[in-house]
């Protein structure tokens, strides 16, 4: 069975089964410190974790024994300000944007073709490339260097981000990106080149005439069906949204159940009409509707949804599942979720059933399968 690998605003924590089914805390590391993303990549084993230290800034480490140990790695670094250049400013808010690493928000490997390649997206919206499994990371200018990326704005936060990362299991070099807000983005030449994509997204927060600019939406997730990689699905600041030609064109679903605004997506890993979503109430509340914490699943491409709720609390719940914080296996049977209070929940059966796992957890930013 999977291990799971959660990281949270006061540590990061592995989860190992026992023989009776229920779940332990096998590992424990950076206890106290804020841990904002993990990565495990199953070509080489590694274990890779994020921290936000504050004053102290962004760190990276990377773990080759499954979390008994861990070692500080390179951090990708902006280049120095252009001499005699005007600072760049978030158009929505006019504040100046930094050359200078906020926050790690993507961790994904490269293809199996690229042996130590890691791709890693920030805040305030730079791109940044590994080829050897972390100890050295490059800016890709290409995409950093784009003049569209003045249009880009911050969402939740002050700044752009990029949030996902998309490589193509067919073409390593077939890369596609999710930015908030900035829209999608794809490369089919290993990040030389970009080209907008995400057509048919739209911003509800915007003017009616600017609404389907794909340079200013704001995809909260995207994630591709592995057997399937011409399907994505977002789900977008608006609502939830599918591609079937590789995130160049957009479907919106309107009706989902309780509510189409979220933050996280989980796609079927062979299965693309297969997904599912942790609803919420929009903007300044962000709390499940009517206080009953449910996920909702698609079969059939978003043409109808199922709520599940058996085992998840249905009063007085408040927990918000962040971007990064539900997940599939690669059998498309089990998923996790963990939630902004601390509760973590499995399900051994695509969502018709959950199990706490633990219900005294900091709050979560991600989880994962090992």
């Amino acid at each position: 069975m999977n291990q799971l690998l959660i990281t949270t605003r006061k540590g990061l924590f592995i989860y190992t089964p026992a023989a009776d089914g229920s779940y332990q805390v096998s590992q424990t590391a950076f206890l106290g410190d804020p841990v904002t993303l993990a990565l495990y990549d199953k070509r080489s084993g590694y274990l890779y974790a994020a921290l936000k230290h504050g004053h102290f800034g962004c760190k990276l480490h990377r773990s080759k024994d499954n979390g008994a140990s861990w070692e500080e790695i390179a951090t990708p670094a902006y280049p120095a300000f252009p001499e005699g250049r005007a600072p760049d400013r978030c158009p929505m808010r006019q504040i100046e944007i930094p050359w200078k690493l906020e926050l790690i928000w993507a961790l994904t490997p490269g293809g199996d073709d690229q042996v130590g390649r890691i791709w890693c997206g920030t805040i305030p919206g730079g791109l940044f490339k590994s080829d050897d499994h972390g100890d050295s990371w490059e800016l890709v200018e290409s995409l950093w260097n784009n003049p569209a990326r003045q249009k880009w704005f911050g969402g939740g936060y002050d700044f752009p981000g990029i949030h996902s990362v998309c490589v193509d299991p067919r073409d390593s070099e077939h890369v596609t990106l999710g930015i908030s807000c900035g829209g999608v983005w794809k490369s089919k030449d290993d990040g030389t080149t970009w080209q907008q994509a995400g057509q048919g997204l739209r911003a509800a927060y915007l003017p009616p005439d600017q609404a389907h600019d794909p340079e200013a939406q704001d995809p909260h997730l995207l994630t591709q069906c592995k057997a399937e990689p011409d399907n994505l699905w977002t789900q977008h600041h608006n609502g939830i949204f599918k591609s079937q030609d590789g995130g160049q064109n957009f479907t919106e679903i309107e009706e989902a159940g309780p509510s189409t605004f979220g933050f996280a997506v989980a796609v079927h890993p062979s299965d693309p009409e297969t997904a599912w979503f942790a609803p919420a109430i929009k903007d300044e509340q962000r709390y499940p509707v009517d206080g009953k914490f449910v996920i909702t699943r698609t079969r059939d491409g978003g043409k109808s949804f199922e709520t599940l709720r058996k085992g998840l609390p249905q009063e007085h719940s408040y927990d918000l599942i962040y971007r990064h914080a539900l997940a599939v296996d690669d059998s498309g049977e089990n998923l996790l979720t963990g939630s902004t209070t601390g509760n973590l929940w499995l399900s051994p059966d695509q969502g018709d059933t959950w199990q706490t796992i633990s219900n005294t957890l900091p709050p979560i930013y991600s989880v994962a399968f090992i």
